[in-house]
């Protein structure tokens, strides 16, 4: 009489399907499964299909490196599109139905404090690729992060503007009041101007869904503003700057890390041009990776890479690293699914690792530490057909 298979063993020969070594009489590939929940549909698309671009590459470059000391990795992608049920729903099947060993995502701040708890629950580490939001590592002990905090990076960028204007007095300050993360953004930047010594002399609140901007605009240019900062996603955010320079203002724009896209150069065109945004990633950054990962990038989508594509490669990296000296402590292959999450887990907060946005370690809580930050400022074609990121000292 056979025993009735118990939780564990169901779980183990779930993951032993996927990572089991081939037998001489089939060409099935073994790979291990890392779940990538990032937006591919709603106004948060712009975004999620940059994460997506890098983690692509990530996975062709690490498997053509040998993968997981000889094992590909695979990823496996769900949709979280921009909602918070959204997110929760890929966490899910990733965690219960792909038998992931870990996560990367969401796409948004917002999406992340309903989903992490999720995965922070099922103790399956996730690794936040675009997540800067105050809290987000604080969730619980399987949530990290390799996208630094707003409040390390949001400041830089009102730096350069002074350096570029130092007249500057008054700010007008705009902010997609339904986004968690913009929220949070706007506030920070709100710190940082009246700490600078100027005043915020309007401040105008708008949807991440919006297309129509002009009561906004207008209120905010009658203000009379030097400067004006925008808190939103590449979409809205986009559209707007594109109204507020149709409308006549011509000051200096600085954009939040919503916009910190090369898609939203598709949205407001030649009005893009001159906008300022801090950045966490550059891709003339030095170093072996960051070469290899910007030759890739470029050969594959002809455009260098942006900062979500460079952050979610890296959130793979961090993963490959640590299972690589996962598996040469104990193979893999021998471990229960429940085992290898929490050993995964540990091994990746105690790496250090040079990625392409550069040399990163995490804090006991799953803070990223990173030393590099860059500011650059949108140049277009006059026509708007055309326009790349250019860092500025």
């Amino acid at each position: 009489m056979s025993k009735t298979p118990t939780f564990k063993t169901i779980l183990f020969t779930a993951l032993s399907i996927t990572i089991t070594a081939c037998t001489n009489s089939t060409k099935t590939s073994q790979t291990i499964p890392i779940g990538i929940a990032f937006a591919q549909t709603s106004n948060v698309a712009l975004l999620g299909q940059e994460g997506s671009n890098g983690a692509k590459i990530a996975e062709k470059y690490f498997n053509d490196q040998g993968g997981i000391n000889g094992t590909p990795i695979k990823l496996i992608f769900q949709d979280t599109g921009g909602e918070e049920q959204g997110a929760i729903n890929a966490f899910q099947t990733l965690i219960n139905k792909d038998k992931v060993v870990g996560i990367i995502g969401p796409t948004l701040s917002q999406q992340g404090f309903s989903a992490h708890p999720v995965a922070d629950r099922a103790k399956v580490p996730v690794v936040a690729a675009s997540n800067t939001a105050k809290g987000i590592p604080e969730i619980g002990d399987y949530v990290a992060r390799v996208s630094s905090p707003a409040s390390i990076v949001a400041p830089n960028s009102v730096k350069a503007a002074l350096k570029q204007n130092p007249n500057i007095k008054k700010v007008a300050v705009f902010y997609a009041q339904n986004d968690a993360f913009n929220k949070i953004e706007t506030e920070i930047f709100q710190k940082t101007v009246k700490d600078l010594g100027l005043e915020v002399v309007t401040v105008q609140k708008f949807q991440t869904t919006d297309t129509d901007f002009q009561s906004q605009a207008t209120n905010g240019i009658n203000a009379k503003p030097d400067l004006i900062i925008v808190s939103g996603l590449a979409a809205d955010g986009g559209n707007l700057v594109r109204q507020l320079r149709e409308l006549g203002y011509k000051g200096l724009i600085i954009g939040g890390n919503g916009l910190n896209s090369s898609n939203v150069l598709k949205v407001c065109k030649a009005s893009c041009d001159g906008l300022i945004i801090a950045q966490a990633y550059s891709p003339q950054h030095p170093g072996k990776i960051n070469k290899a990962f910007r030759d890739m990038y470029f050969q594959q989508y002809k455009v260098e890479p942006p900062q979500f594509s460079a952050q979610a490669f890296t959130a793979v990296q961090v993963y490959v690293e640590a299972l690589n000296e996962l598996d040469k402590k104990t193979k893999i292959s021998t471990l229960q699914l429940p085992k290898i999450r929490e050993d995964l887990n540990k091994q990746m907060l105690a790496g250090k690792y040079d990625t392409p946005i550069g040399e990163i370690s995490f804090t006991p809580i799953g803070e990223i530490v990173q030393k590099d930050f860059y500011v650059a400022q949108i140049k277009m074609e006059k026509d708007g057909s055309a326009g790349k990121f250019e860092f500025i000292k």
